[in-house]
């Protein structure tokens, strides 16, 4: 690594870190419970929550055309970003108090068009102020995974210790488990507020002047170039399958029915406690990462994120035991930072500087967006027609990624020369 290279000042490294942490706290609070708690508690079919869970991507639809507008071109994204966290965590609350599928329906469009534009702009946010994408990146995205797994084991320990009532009948400690995990939402509104003060605090990142008024038209000029074009049209199909983990593998786990005192002490219970061990590996694999993308070309990696979700989904379809599946959960560390994580980098790096908050929400349009719309309404349709079969319900998904990664090999473009360190 050259040590003559600018340095990235410690306070943005540390406010940027703060920033992802607890971006993705919020996230991880509610969404490794949410099917469970849609279904078993608060009675919804299959279909009409994978419905529900589909209407967390309409503000994915619109972030390139509001939230990238608005910071490429005419308010700073910091305080874009404050605001909005603000009035998602407000709407959150809200959200653990309904009862009904309509009124879920209407709290949750609104509410994800609140969050969901954050994803991207946290993204641009952090690239505009650090000095070497490939180094510093990581050390500031691996504090998302910390949040993620503080989120998620917090939640599995408050579910043990203040929803799991002592001498009850199995039935009723889940349904006491079932019912806690309304206070998720609880939880990510506290943590949301939390960054919609700190929001104002993060360094000034100022909208920019382009070659159009409107950046998102500039961003998909750009964004219909090799390679970011095989890149969309392959995450897209791999977001869907993305969505198959977080939908279901709690569930699974719960299924599982482990009992294993040492489990429960360390992850609680519900399932999304035991599910940060992918977070955990991720943090792993994300140490490393500085050397990797140096190393490996990013076409390698990303093969590398593809097989490890392929792996991952056979085990959960043909190798259903503890002593497989536990292993498999950390494989998500692979399939993220080698896919999604090494995507983020290519998006940014083959966009100019005026509209990389514009592209980085075109790319969040197509994982977040139309991704988690149509994986969902599959995970949901899937779960139906597997009727229990955990085999079926994990195995479409392993297909499919079969069928990406060849795609990948085929069609996404060979490195002829080392990666160019930033796009002027």
């Amino acid at each position: 690594m050259d040590s003559s290279a600018p340095r990235t000042p410690p306070g943005v490294m540390w406010r940027l870190s703060i920033m992802m942490f607890l971006q993705y706290a919020i996230w991880g609070a509610w969404l490794p419970l949410f099917f469970q708690f849609l279904t078993q508690h608060r009675g919804f079919s299959p279909e009409a929550t994978g419905t529900l869970f589909s209407i967390g991507a309409v503000g994915a639809l619109a972030a390139p055309f509001v939230a990238g507008q608005i910071a490429d071109r005419w308010f700073a994204t910091q305080r874009f970003l404050g605001i909005s966290h603000l009035a998602g965590g407000a709407l959150v609350w809200w959200l653990a108090t309904v009862e009904s599928y309509t009124g879920l329906l209407v709290v949750g469009v609104l509410y994800s068009l609140i969050y969901a534009p954050t994803l991207p702009l946290t993204n641009s946010l952090s690239f505009h102020h650090l000095a070497d994408r490939d180094r510093d990146f990581g050390k500031v995205r691996v504090w998302g995974t910390v949040g993620w797994i503080v989120a998620g084991i917090g939640m599995g320990q408050w579910l043990l210790h203040m929803h799991t009532p002592s001498d009850a009948l199995p039935d009723v400690v889940k349904s006491a488990q079932f019912a806690g995990m309304a206070d998720s939402f609880k939880l990510s509104a506290i943590l949301g507020t939390i960054l919609g003060f700190f929001c104002f605090t993060l360094p000034d990142t100022p909208p920019q002047k382009g070659k159009q008024p409107f950046a998102a038209a500039e961003a998909f000029k750009e964004c219909l170039q090799s390679p970011l074009l095989v890149l969309f049209l392959i995450a897209f199909p791999i977001s869907c399958v993305h969505q198959f983990y977080f939908v279901h593998t709690a569930g699974f786990l719960n299924r599982l029915d482990v009992q294993t005192p040492w489990i429960d002490a360390i992850f609680g219970v519900g399932g999304g406690g035991a599910m940060t061990i992918g977070q955990m590996a991720e943090i792993a694999v994300l140490a490393f990462m500085p050397l990797l993308v140096k190393k490996f070309s990013r076409k390698t990696l990303l093969l590398v994120g593809l097989t490890a979700y392929v792996a991952r989904f056979a085990v959960f379809a043909y190798l259903p035991t503890p002593t497989a599946v536990f292993p498999a959960l950390a494989l998500h560390g692979l399939c993220f930072d080698c896919f999604f994580f090494i995507c983020f980098m290519i998006v940014d790096e083959n966009t100019t500087s005026d509209v990389r908050a514009s592209a980085q929400s075109l790319f969040n349009l197509v994982i977040i967006g139309f991704g988690t719309i149509v994986g969902n309404l599959a995970a949901g349709r899937v779960d139906a027609y597997a009727a229990g079969n955990d085999q079926t319900l994990f195995s479409v998904p392993m297909f499919a990624t079969i069928i990406c990664l060849f795609a990948l090999l085929l069609f996404y473009p060979n490195p002829r020369e080392k990666q160019s360190e930033s796009t002027p």
